[in-house]
């Protein structure tokens, strides 16, 4: 079968499905995505083993951790939402707010997050009364699909419609591209060339940005705290979430607290000028990211560049020459290494940061440790990213927390200066329509001249 007739089947079955929940009501949506969710939560250890031994990257433990979690604050943020029928009144305004479905959702998933995404935009799709199409990435596509047939079978028994929610077993570019012209809207979490192309499908399209967290580290903060929450942002799943912590920005003058820190926590500060070569050198060979060391141990970086550490090394802490465009380290680096920088003013402090995400990460996100808040502050006006998180492990939180009021997911908008549509979390809220009906305002009087034009 053809690549074009496989798609249009699919999509043909996606919407005698979508044609069956668009009748449900909030109550029977709400049933469902419980049920995506509380699937993924029970089969955590099964889904986190698959994903390991299928992409070959990533630590089990974590995904344990990130399918459980992401489970559990997905629905949590999503459970009490309207998203059917009417959704608000303002009678002040004279407008009532009515939603209603998209239609087939297209989602393009990543082999860094081949469970939980499917999870999360199916869940999202379905609040919307859509269907949704899933193409996984070809180096995860065993265990996003059994993900994905984990779910229905717990969906048919609640009597969900058939193919509400498919998978594309066998994905290729030339599926996932029609996929993307075929359906309704477009959902796409991966490398910028599967975003560019989601844009370029003709569809209405959510997509993210490339992430390179700069984590900036203020005086007034304990060190003793902070460093162990920065280097679990760092390590968790290896280094391939896109909203782990990159840098340390460290004031000069508590450089030293922070080292010794490291080195409490299993880090190991690459500092020798030879070592930081021969690290740049096997991190990024022809100014690229090596392949081979996303999502590896950071004994396994170390040893393919010929470094010597210890067998309980959790981090690499590399002293980085220069900043922004000078020097490869102040890119994006998909494995549990750490560039260190030190500044004398907390402007300096902007300035590399800002420096570093010229290079790479604009739109997406920055660690703040302070409990200053004009620095807070000053930093957020300054720096071109959506998200700021403020004394939290960056990697687990930018996604939505039960601790913080961000939206849960796992796909973060970037805005225009990632290239993206939206500069916030995407969450259930962007899958459906909304209508509204607009009355006169109760006691609408026009304003004059006067006081439209005066001060």
């Amino acid at each position: 079968m053809e690549a074009k007739e496989y798609v249009e089947g699919l999509v043909e079955k996606a919407r005698v499905a979508q044609k069956v929940i668009e009748g449900y009501t909030q109550e029977q949506v709400d049933v469902l995505c419980r049920e995506i969710a509380k699937t993924v939560y029970d089969n955590a250890e099964l889904l986190a083993r698959m994903a390991v031994d299928e992409t070959r990257m990533g630590v089990y433990e974590n995904k344990v951790s990130k399918n459980m979690g992401k489970a559990r604050v997905i629905w949590n943020d999503m459970k009490h939402g309207k998203s059917v029928g009417i959704i608000n009144r303002y009678p002040e305004k004279g407008i009532i707010e009515v939603a209603k479905p998209m239609g087939v959702v297209a989602a393009i998933t990543p082999t860094t997050n081949p469970i939980v995404t499917p999870m999360c935009n199916a869940m999202f799709a379905v609040k919307g009364r859509n269907a949704i199409i899933v193409g996984p990435h070809p180096r995860s596509k065993a265990c996003s699909t059994k993900t994905v047939e984990l779910i229905n079978e717990r969906l048919a028994k609640l009597g969900a419609p058939e193919n509400l929610i498919q998978c594309v077993p066998e994905p290729t570019m030339e599926i996932s591209g029609l996929l993307m012209k075929t359906c309704d809207v477009v959902l796409a979490t991966g490398g910028p060339g599967v975003v560019k192309a989601a844009y370029s499908s003709g569809k209405p399209s959510y997509g993210v940005g490339a992430g390179n967290v700069q984590c900036i580290l203020d005086e007034d903060v304990d060190y003793a705290k902070v460093v162990p929450m920065i280097i679990d942002g760092r390590c968790f799943d290896n280094g391939i979430i896109c909203s782990g912590e990159q840098n340390a920005i460290t004031p000069a003058s508590k450089v030293d607290e922070l080292v010794a820190e490291y080195k409490k926590n299993h880090g190991v500060l690459i500092d020798d000028p030879a070592q930081v070569d021969a690290l740049r050198s096997a991190m990024f060979p022809g100014g690229v990211m090596n392949k081979d060391l996303v999502g590896q141990s950071a004994l396994k970086v170390a040893a393919a560049a010929g470094i010597d550490v210890p067998e309980d090394t959790r981090v690499l802490l590399v002293k980085a020459p220069a900043y922004g465009k000078d020097d490869y380290f102040s890119e994006e680096k998909m494995c549990p290494v750490m560039a260190l920088y030190t500044y004398d003013t907390w402007d300096e402090a902007i300035a590399i940061a800002d420096a570093n995400l010229s290079v790479a990460g604009r739109g997406h996100s920055v660690a703040i440790h302070s409990n200053n808040q004009a620095h807070i502050e000053k930093a957020a006006e300054l720096l071109p990213v959506s998200r700021f998180l403020i004394n939290q492990i960056c990697a687990p939180n930018t996604g939505g927390s039960l601790f913080n009021s961000l939206s849960a997911t796992t796909t973060l908008g970037c805005g225009s200066w990632g290239g993206n549509t939206i500069s916030e979390n995407l969450s259930w809220r962007h899958l459906f329509n909304v209508s509204r009906i607009a009355t006169v305002r109760p006691g609408a009087v026009a304003p004059t001249d006067e006081e439209i034009w005066g001060e």
